[in-house]
């Protein structure tokens, strides 16, 4: 091939189909300077030597333009640069603030936070570790010469490394180079003081200066203080973002495809606070906002009741009320779903959806009548009974044993509930009351946020046996993400919640397992705190090598097989 022969460059294009095998597409911030938008080479050519496809992203302040950009990247690199205005985390800038670059810190710190949000891979460089500290809660130092005992800002070639690093044992970048100590180049004068709740601390220089934090929260994020991209070893890492980019493309695209249904949320309970869903508001875990972050389609909100409501139904129809005039106010976004079939139609029409749930049977006041009656306004399950016992059983938790199970009042209920095509959800159940459940109904029933006792000791979970008896009529149960009922002791995250799934799966079968957060009812856990992450749960279920139809199942589709039986009256 001639070197300025471009028809013999074309070929090389156009005799192979497809023209180019897919590779991920990484966004790097833009530096800016001399009315240019300008980007050391060393980024981009590592880039497109760890197999990814560099996409230069300039300093543009405009909310329109950066989510757009997001959209359409499937990781992120924060370049390195000049210093960031303190004034933006509230700090007076010291005598040794060098130059700072206004065009670049907002529409970065922008970038950073709402990549955050989407869960986009990132890996900040220098000034972009710098960046991701001061945009998700963390403190960066001015100026480090005062406590460095180190040079940190060397006169060699940007090739050499001129110090160590000292690495966390278990920390991603240790995995990445399977060693404990790196030889990095250094040219900084500000560095991390604080990473924040999001981040831990993984690398320190000899003289304790922050070199590399990652995410706390088992998110594909990275930040160094060194310039990989200018080292001869420094590949790894941005292999490293390209697998993840090419992680993240693929959970979107089985987002796209795979129904995603989330069976128990408590949101509506702050509804009467004035809350605005079509706004990220940081007072609820699901809004509009978060679920197209996490690329969740349908949610099942409850009415909840607590113990003592008066006049209780009135109260579960005023929480519809409220649901419904969200809804409405948001009909171009949203909509009610009362059936498995609505939920599919509305996400072939690019609306998300609601479904109504009841948590608590005190809702129906003690009438078989009011079941019609909320039959009528399209619930599609009720949780017999909530935190202590109620007229239709005895409850997992404060419960005086009143029945001693399920009363007679309450087999009337169930049998109207099956008739009237209403799931019965059997979370919260005390133990006799749920096996009794389980023999009085005609259909297969559900527990719609409910763990395993096997792993954490707690009378809201299934024992072993009751999976076994719930799997053998043919119901299901959601993992639910409260940390109480993941672990005993300590702070729950995602892989608690893997763990209790996974459990789940190797008693119950992977067709009677699902996922009921619980969010808004004190559900959410590190890694899992709102709707926002819920795609991570979808990277978890991949990198376990499960199935796209068993994701599928897992995301709903066996909830909803229950759900279209009970429907349709069919054992």
């Amino acid at each position: 091939m001639e070197k300025f022969d471009l028809q013999a460059h074309l070929d090389g294009v156009y005799t192979r189909y497809p023209e180019a095998e897919y590779r991920p597409i990484i966004g790097i911030t833009g530096n800016y300077e001399d009315l240019t938008c300008k980007l050391g080479k060393g980024y981009y050519q590592s880039v497109v030597a760890a197999g990814g496809v560099p996409v230069v992203i300039p300093p543009v302040a405009d909310a329109d333009t950066i989510v757009n950009t997001l959209e359409r990247v499937d990781a992120l690199i924060l370049s390195g640069g000049g210093d960031i205005n303190p004034l933006w985390v509230g700090e007076q800038p010291s005598p040794k603030l060098h130059g700072i670059n206004q065009e670049r810190d907002l529409p970065e710190l922008m970038t950073a936070r709402l990549a955050y949000n989407r869960q986009i891979p990132m890996m900040g460089i220098c000034r972009g570790i710098q960046t991701l500290a001061m945009a998700l809660g963390g403190k960066v130092a001015q100026d480090i010469s005062d406590v460095a005992g180190l040079k940190h800002s060397q006169d060699a070639d940007r090739s050499e490394p001129t110090h160590n690093v000292v690495l966390e044992k278990e920390s991603v970048i240790s995995q990445i180079y399977n060693t404990s100590i790196l030889h990095v180049n250094s040219f900084h004068h500000q560095a991390v003081t604080d990473p924040g709740e999001k981040f831990h601390v993984v690398a320190r220089s000899s003289d304790g200066i922050v070199e590399a934090m990652e995410s706390s929260e088992y998110k594909p994020i990275i930040g160094v203080q060194w310039h990989p991209e200018c080292l001869q070893d420094g590949l790894p890492l941005f292999r490293w973002l390209v697998d993840k980019a090419v992680a993240y493309r693929r959970a979107h695209q089985l987002h796209d495809r795979v129904l995603t249904l989330d069976t128990h949320c408590d949101t509506p309970m702050f509804f009467p606070q004035g809350i605005r869903f079509d706004h990220r508001d940081p007072k609820i875990l699901v809004d509009l906002h978060k679920m197209t972050e996490g690329r969740q389609d349908a949610t099942i909100m409850v009415a909840y009741l607590p113990q003592p409501t008066s006049h209780p139904t009135a109260y579960a129809d005023q929480i519809f009320d409220e649901i419904e005039a969200i809804v409405d106010q948001n009909s171009r976004y949203i909509c009610i779903a009362r059936t498995p079939a609505d939920l599919y139609e509305n996400k072939r029409q690019g609306l998300k959806s609601i479904m109504l749930g009841i948590e608590n049977g005190i809702a129906i006041d003690g009438r078989l009548e009011n079941l019609q009656h909320f039959a009528e306004r399209g619930i599609v399950y009720m949780t017999l009974c909530h935190n202590g016992d109620n007229d239709i059983c005895d409850s997992a938790s404060k419960s005086s044993h009143t029945h001693g199970g399920v009363s007679s009042f309450g087999e009337q209920v169930i049998r109207e509930m099956n008739r009237l095509g209403i799931m019965v959800d059997l979370s919260h159940a005390g133990e006799k009351s749920f096996y009794d459940a389980l023999e009085m109904s005609c259909m297969p029933v559900v527990c719609s946020h409910s763990s395993s006792r096997a792993l954490c000791d707690h009378p809201r979970n299934l024992t072993d046996d009751q999976m076994r008896a719930l799997a053998a009529k043919g119901g299901v149960a959601q993992t639910t993400i409260y940390s109480g009922f993941l672990r005993k002791n300590g702070e729950a995250n995602i892989m608690d919640v893997m763990d209790h799934l996974e459990h789940a799966i190797k008693i119950m079968g992977i067709d009677h397992v699902g996922i009921g957060t619980d969010f808004d009812g004190d559900g959410g856990v590190r890694g899992l705190a709102d709707s926002s992450e819920l795609i991570c749960f979808t990277r978890q279920l991949l990198a376990r090598r499960y199935s796209e139809s068993d994701i599928q199942k897992i995301w709903g589709g066996n909830f909803l097989r229950v759900m279209s039986m009970v429907q349709n009256g069919k054992k």
